[in-house]
């Protein structure tokens, strides 16, 4: 008896970063994706918004980079981070942030063909939508998800038209759970999230005030208030988070959630929003305010069966250090290919297996990661507790100045604490150093060995389970383009070198529609600044199988004896990384 028919390959529940990821690498892998969300619309406030180097690789990879950075706050304006009692009052410290100092720039630059940029949510989603319609992703707004059931050959959901309240069934091949921290499609696969949600409390009012005169000369996309005014909570400090610069804004401190719900009427957070800003003459805007919880809580299975969960449904914390929507796309872009291949007969159906076992350690990193950058700003807090002060303001520029031994200490400290944030707000290394150890890497993992601090700075390496590096290479007309852009684009790649002839030769034998082969240093791919030879990793003649997302799955540092060779030993790897059935 013939398999029941699909309406869908892929159903996508949900149409936030994960979502959106997940159908634009669906759609431009050629696999019919449907995408559907009880929302009338995207994102409807600007919510994540810093967006990472690797992230940002990734939709370079999709073909939406020029796209994103056109709806984008630049690199160079998001970074001059300060510390101050109000934003048109006294300042008191200075951090350059996201990789925007001179001590950090060239890290950034030389990581990545990519820089950091500072995209809101709501002007993010409605860009990858777009490309996912035009590649052929459907897009079905208020329909809401009410259950699915699953067996053998595919998924059953239940989905409910929220303008008719009509109900109906979309069978598909696969299910994914993108419908946020409180997934319905998580809990009814049977997966689980362990840790602690509601953990802390806090607000954000969204309100239009021009303060480009307080801010130009320093310019962040995020400002921190020391001001008894603001200051309750676990950090203790009001944030300042530019939307549009300088004249859109996010305004968010901490409340107590033992003293009941706050009041989030304008009349009730104007006065802290003028707090904030220090001059009563700016006019202020509110256009919206919202309450939301810390969590700290993640999944320790992505998947069960044809369902397979991503984004704030697995991982779920606070926005310190911008990991949400960034590990959100990621997760969509290390699934989608693995679907796509199983899909196409390409890969064993065990692939999939490797998403959790490579996903899942990345989410409760995150959670860990993020919630330390809230308890990270003690230090500074501490430092400037005045609120028992009369003015409070001057108290804290006073300890500041002070000549004597108490001003020395405090600045000392104040050193310390800001180097402290340097782990949320400089760390590269958390947002480029994941390594995957699954059955889709054929190697152990390997002990690394450090020479910097790894949350803080870039270990690039051709090693299996790791990214492979970033270097400028040429096309044969002499262009730039980065090691990143020959490979990727839905398909497997093996590099080698021009003495790897061997393998060049061998892919081509194989003729397999996914693999291809590039030679780095040969007719097509220059290597000019020798920049390759020195991160390849591996003898001239020697190899790299790198992923469709740019991991790199196996390593050989040495040529073969001939092609016939080199034709067997892919076919092993390929059979081991693609969990392909024997012959």
């Amino acid at each position: 008896m013939s398999a029941p028919a699909v309406d869908v390959e892929v159903l996508v529940v949900g149409s936030g970063p994960m979502g959106t990821a997940t159908a634009l690498s669906l759609a431009r892998a050629g696999i019919g994706v449907q995408v559907v969300t009880k929302r009338r619309w995207f994102a409807d406030g600007p919510r994540a918004h810093v967006t990472n180097q690797r992230t940002m690789e990734v939709l370079r990879d999709l073909g939406v980079e020029d796209a994103v950075t056109a709806v984008a706050t630049p690199w160079h304006l998001m970074g001059d981070m300060a510390f101050m009692t109000s934003v048109a009052g006294p300042e008191l410290a200075r951090m350059r942030a996201y990789g925007t100092g001179d001590d950090r720039r060239s890290d950034y630059l030389t990581g990545s063909p990519c820089p950091q940029l500072d995209v809101p949510q709501d002007r993010l989603e409605p860009v990858l939508a777009d490309a996912a319609a035009l590649a052929g992703a459907v897009y079905r707004m208020n329909t809401e998800y009410l259950s699915h059931r699953q067996d053998d050959d595919g998924v059953s959901t239940v989905l409910l038209d929220r303008l008719t309240g009509t109900e109906h069934t979309v069978r598909s091949r696969y299910l994914v759970g993108a419908d946020g921290a409180r997934s319905k499609v998580l809990a009814d696969a049977g997966l689980t999230v362990e840790g602690l949600m509601g953990r802390a409390t806090s607000m954000y009012t969204i309100f239009s005030a021009d303060l480009t005169r307080y801010v130009e000369h320093r310019p962040s996309v995020i400002h921190w208030i020391l001001n008894p005014a603001v200051g309750f909570g676990e950090i203790g400090m009001g944030t300042l988070r530019a939307i549009r610069p300088w004249t859109e804004w996010i305004a968010g401190w901490g409340h107590d959630p033992d003293t009941g719900p706050p009041d989030t009427s304008p009349e009730a957070v104007l006065p802290s929003i003028r707090a904030m800003i220090g001059d009563p003459d700016v006019e202020v805007r509110i256009r919206s305010t919202s309450t939301w919880q810390v969590n700290q809580a993640w999944a320790p299975q992505y998947s069960a069966g044809r369902v397979h969960c991503g984004g704030d449904a697995v991982h779920r914390h606070p926005p310190s250090g911008g990991l949400g929507s960034n590990t959100s796309i990621q997760d969509g872009y290390n699934l989608a290919w693995k679907l796509a291949y199983v899909l196409r007969g390409w890969a064993g159906d065990e692939l999939l297996e490797s998403y959790s076992l490579e996903r899942a350690p990345v989410g409760r990193q995150v959670v860990m990661r993020a919630n330390q950058s809230r308890l990270d700003y003690g230090p500074i807090r501490e430092l400037f507790a005045a609120r028992d002060a009369a003015d409070p303001a001057a108290e804290m520029v006073r300890r500041l100045r002070d000549p004597g031994p108490a001003g020395v200490q405090l600045r000392e400290e104040l050193s310390a604490g800001l180097a402290l944030k340097d782990t949320e707000h400089n760390a590269q290394g958390t947002e480029m150093n994941q390594r995957y150890s699954s059955g889709a890497v054929a190697a152990a993992p390997e002990e690394e060995v450090a020479d910097r601090d790894p949350l803080l700075h870039l270990q690039a390496t051709t090693r299996p389970g790791a990214k492979i590096p970033h270097v400028w290479l040429t096309d044969r007309s002499g262009r730039r383009l980065s090691s990143l852009d020959v490979v990727g684009r839905g398909g497997t790649t093996l590099v080698t070198g021009p003495a790897g002839w061997a393998w060049a030769r061998a892919v081509e034998q194989l003729g397999l529609p996914f693999l291809r082969s590039v030679v780095v240093g040969g007719d097509e791919v220059h290597d000019p600044y020798l920049a390759w030879h020195r991160a390849r990793g591996t003898a001239e003649d020697g190899a790299l199988l790198v992923r469709p997302d740019g991991y790199v799955a196996w390593r050989r540092e040495d040529g073969v004896g001939d092609v016939g060779e080199a034709v067997e030993v892919l076919r092993g790897v390929l059979a081991q990384v693609l969990a392909q059935p024997p012959d």
